[in-house]
């Protein structure tokens, strides 16, 4: 056990996971073969909402190779209901979520039977030849409509669409003045709604299950982001002892939250496999994938912004309606509300009241994805101060300067009640602004104007922060959810000088084992190759909540440091008894003991030793270094940053190109720069495909039209710019590592950026607003003053009224 030489944290490591990923010698559930495994396969309605009337599974329960047949009547009295943690109001309706379709359909490609045979051709071929009749029910599509006292239901044992109203008042909760009283006096009112579209997450690689059952036990390996959770709902939706189900995440080939959940499959897959007494695996198609698996999304946001004539802003009022799909998943509910907190962002607003109205229709469950509710209120604000400023007649960047928190301000607490820890937006901005060239494209931007040039120039402008970490336990019981979000960790200090590091986040391309690595490899002073991080095992890391929220590095590796010091704590004593000397006089660095002004050392690998062994060692005190840690934060983490994108648009074909973009983030210390930059770049990706490409489409019947990658528009690398990126760097104050959160930062705030400059290159078109995804289509449309998917907008309470876009051409 040699001592570091230099800091790792801060070294731009190459990840100790990508060697085994890029040759393909990693392992994935679907590669696991298990002796005597089976095959499941599931048959999945083609309609949307209907009573099943009669389901004939004769002809296939003879077919080559299969054992059996089950329908949701077979498993009614042990299936039970697919849960929903996150009860946001005590009246909330959530109705039972069976994971194979009883008597009714609600959503095309709901599971209605499944089969199990030798071989998953076998498997598939049975479901062709099972018949099921049904009889049709009117389809919910339209939020608006969903809401209207006459609307048809999707549940209507429930005796409405709307699951739950959740509101935030800074009058009632003593953050602010009274938004109505606010708006009625300012001398500027701005009011528009957005819309947003249906994603799917689209992760590289299909979700898969396999399931080893024994008599006195179950093995659960799974795609997903989530084993320790999986494990507690597994156990209890359906009955199972805890300390009798395992669940294991391999390598796990992306998530985006689409698999931050307890899946029908699973339960199914689950089910089978005990009922056979046999392993069984389950694994999807791409367009399975895309028919069941849970969406993100989906919402229609009013926003009322007031103003003094002087830009300063002073209320904010958002109605949302948000598309729960024809179910709650696990956090369906809590989605939209994470985004409460964020709406007034950067800004210091008087007053804010925040009305979301959760709403069942006739799609695919939502649930998380990549940012969870923070996107589409950053997306929300910034198109709104981009109005604003149109409507003032200013440079929409200075009246967000004019605007937010100043550096010097910190810690600032919000109108939506948070305290931000630090930051410093005038640094970020003054960086981008100046990799940009703000002030010569604004240059540029007049004169194409001015010349009337077919391709105009857009300047796009998003301002953000957001709340990651998802973690304090304290903030998200006050928040009614049925978890905590404290994270574990684990230090093994083995005797031939290597470590053993077990965390209870469970990694799905972040580069933890990287990370980790060097966080220990620091506190420790032992080399970072001699690092071995366990993880996705509930067996070998027997505690954790996993990953997602931005949580793993402000959460997880701060267990890891809090893991390391007790090692290092015990160490001390050890070390002194030992050179017998007083603790206060032993000092520690890059992997050595020292007596303070003496020659007197020893190596840490030594005193592990010692340790081990348990020669000599203090009265009282146990063998070994081990120590396990467990970190619990007293509040969210705080990133931020400032994006800058330029677009050019064909006035002539409504295309838009992409033609520089920087973004200047400020997440924080930096553990890995490496890993920083590739979580940026990923998320720019998902968050511009946002902008410009993607778009769940259900058609007038329910169907999903975009249930391929023919249909769905994934941008490839070629279709991107290149990115233009640096960081500033605020330490957070609410961790000792000084660590915030990058995995979903790009995300964020990217969408805004893209969507502001296309609108920004129209508008002395009259063009204020383009329907997400900006197609050519839609952009022309634009241009020409034809209407491209208008949504109407919330009224009062979270309900609908009309009003007509602003602006004049769409």
């Amino acid at each position: 056990m040699t001592a570091t030489a230099e800091p790792e944290i801060g070294k731009p490591r190459r990840r100790k996971e990508d060697a085994r990923l890029i040759t393909g010698a990693t392992r994935w559930t679907d590669n696991l073969q298990l002796t005597g495994m089976l095959h499941m396969a599931l048959l999945r309605s083609p309609v949307a909402h209907a009573r099943i009337t009669s389901i004939d599974v004769t002809e296939a329960v003879r077919m080559p190779g299969v054992l059996v047949v089950l329908t949701g009547r077979d498993l009614a009295d042990e299936q039970g209901s697919l849960p929903c943690a996150w009860p946001i109001t005590e009246d909330m309706l959530a109705p039972p979520a069976p994971s194979l379709a009883v008597d009714r359909v609600n959503f095309a490609g709901e599971a209605v039977a499944l089969v199990v045979a030798r071989t998953a051709a076998e498997a598939h071929d049975a479901l062709a030849v099972i018949d099921v009749d049904y009889e049709d029910l009117p389809v919910v599509l339209d939020l608006e409509r969903a809401v209207a006292d006459d609307a048809d239901l999707v549940h209507p044992e429930l005796g409405t669409n709307k699951s739950a109203t959740w509101v935030f008042d800074s009058a009632e909760a003593g953050t602010g003045d009274d938004v109505d009283r606010v708006i009625a006096e300012a001398e500027v009112v701005v009011e528009r709604t957005f819309r947003q579209q249906r994603l799917i997450p689209a992760f590289m690689e299909p979700r898969s299950v396999v399931v080893d059952p024994s008599p006195d036990s179950v093995t659960v390996w799974s795609s997903t982001q989530v084993p320790h959770i999986l494990r507690w709902m597994l156990s209890a939706v359906l009955g199972i002892p805890e300390q009798q189900v395992r669940v294991i995440a391999p390598d796990v080939g992306g998530g985006f939250g689409g698999k931050l959940q307890v899946t029908p499959e699973e339960v199914l897959t689950l089910l089978a496999a005990r009922r056979l007494g046999k392993p069984v695996k389950w694994t999807e198609s791409r367009t399975e994938s895309m028919l069941s698996g849970h969406h993100g999304r989906d919402q229609l946001q009013r926003v009322t912004i007031a103003a003094r004539r002087d830009g300063t802003v002073t209320g904010l009022k958002v109605d949302l309606l948000a598309d729960m799909g024809a179910y709650l998943r696990l956090i369906s509910s809590g989605v939209p509300i994470l985004g409460a907190f964020m709406f007034n962002a950067i800004y210091k607003f008087a007053a804010y009241r925040f009305t979301c109205t959760n709403v069942f229709t006739t799609k695919v469950p939502t649930d998380a994805y990549r940012g969870a509710g923070r996107p589409e209120a950053t997306f929300a604000i910034e198109r709104i101060m981009d109005e604003l400023a149109a409507e003032l007649g200013v440079d929409p960047l200075e009246l967000r300067e004019k605007n937010w928190i100043r550096h010097d301000e910190f810690p600032f607490t919000t109108v939506a009640g948070l305290t931000y820890d630090s930051g410093h937006y005038e640094a970020a901005t003054a960086r981008a602004k100046e990799l940009f060239g703000y002030d010569a494209l604004r240059a540029e931007q007049a004169e194409r104007r001015a010349a009337g040039d077919v391709v105009q120039l857009g300047i796009g402008i998003s301002t953000y922060t957001e709340m990651c970490g998802l973690a304090p336990s304290r903030v998200l019981g006050a928040l009614r959810y049925a978890a905590g979000g404290w994270e574990h960790a684990a230090i093994r200090m083995l005797p031939t000088g290597k470590v053993e590091l077990i965390t209870g986040t469970s990694p799905h391309g972040q580069g933890h084992v990287t990370a980790w690595s060097q966080i220990v490899a620091d506190r420790l002073g032992v080399p970072f190759e001699d690092v071995e991080v366990l993880h996705g095992d509930t067996r070998v890391a027997h505690r954790g909540m996993d990953s997602y929220g931005s949580r793993s590095l402000a959460v997880g590796g701060v267990a890891v440091v809090l893991a390391a010091d007790k090692v290092l704590a015990k160490a001390r004593t050890v070390a002194a008894h030992l050179m017998e000397v007083a603790e206060d006089d032993v000092e520690f660095t890059a992997g050595t003991f020292a007596v303070r002004g003496t020659s007197t050392t020893m190596a840490l690998g030594d005193v592990v030793v010692a340790a081990h062994v348990a020669h000599n060692l203090p009265d009282g005190v146990e063998p070994g270094l081990d120590a396990e840690a467990t970190f619990d934060p007293d509040d969210f983490s705080y990133p931020h940053g400032t994006h800058l994108c330029a677009t050019e648009v064909d006035t002539r074909t409504g295309a838009v190109k992409i033609r520089s973009y920087v973004c200047v983030d400020d997440v924080g210390t930096v553990v890995n720069p490496l890993i920083v930059e590739g979580q940026v770049h990923g998320g720019l990706a998902q968050g511009i495909a946002q902008a410009l490409y993607e778009e769940a489409v259900h058609d007038e019947s329910g169907t999903l039209t975009t249930a391929t990658f023919a249909d769905y528009l994934l941008p490839s690398a070629v279709d991107l710019p290149h990115f233009t990126t640096d960081r500033t760097e605020t330490p957070a104050t609410s961790n000792p590592l000084g660590v915030k959160g990058v995995g979903e930062a790009g995300t964020i705030a990217s969408t805004p950026a893209v969507v502001n400059s296309v609108v920004d290159a129209l508008r002395h078109m009259g063009v204020t607003r383009v329907e997400m995804p900006c197609t050519p289509m839609r952009v022309w449309k634009a241009i020409h003053g034809r209407a491209a998917d208008v949504p109407t907008t919330p009224g009062a309470g979270g309900g609908l009224g009309s009003i007509t876009p602003q602006g004049g051409a769409e």
